[in-house]
């Protein structure tokens, strides 16, 4: 049983560095696909109904773009570039703008 433990550990830990999001591809993908409606830092939308991402958690972005994706969320415009969106470029995506400093935060700055 130990013995089966440590080989699950030692896979999981030689898995995870592939499974690490690229914030320079997640950025990329950002400027061409979300800027021009969620604004060049994704904090200042075009539209004050279209949601601020910059800062947002990260598993909240993936869910958004899988839900779009699969139709659960109903937006033409979000589905068609949901839509060819691999499972790692969501990743990306999603870590990139969590990364960004949040408008939404209301710490002292």
């Amino acid at each position: 049983m130990m013995k089966r433990l440590m080989i699950i550990a030692a896979c999981a830990l030689a898995a995870a560095p592939s499974m690490a999001a690229d914030l320079a591809k997640g950025e990329q993908l950002a400027q061409q696909q979300c800027a021009a409606c969620h604004g060049k830092d994704f904090a200042s939308p075009v539209d004050p109904t279209y949601p601020k991402l910059a800062g947002q958690y990260s598993d909240y972005l993936e869910k958004s773009l899988r839900d779009y994706q699969s139709g659960a969320r109903k937006n033409a415009v979000m589905a068609g570039l949901a839509k060819p969106l691999t499972r790692e470029d969501i990743r990306n995506l999603a870590a990139y703008l969590s990364s960004l400093p949040s408008p939404l935060d209301n710490k002292k700055r």
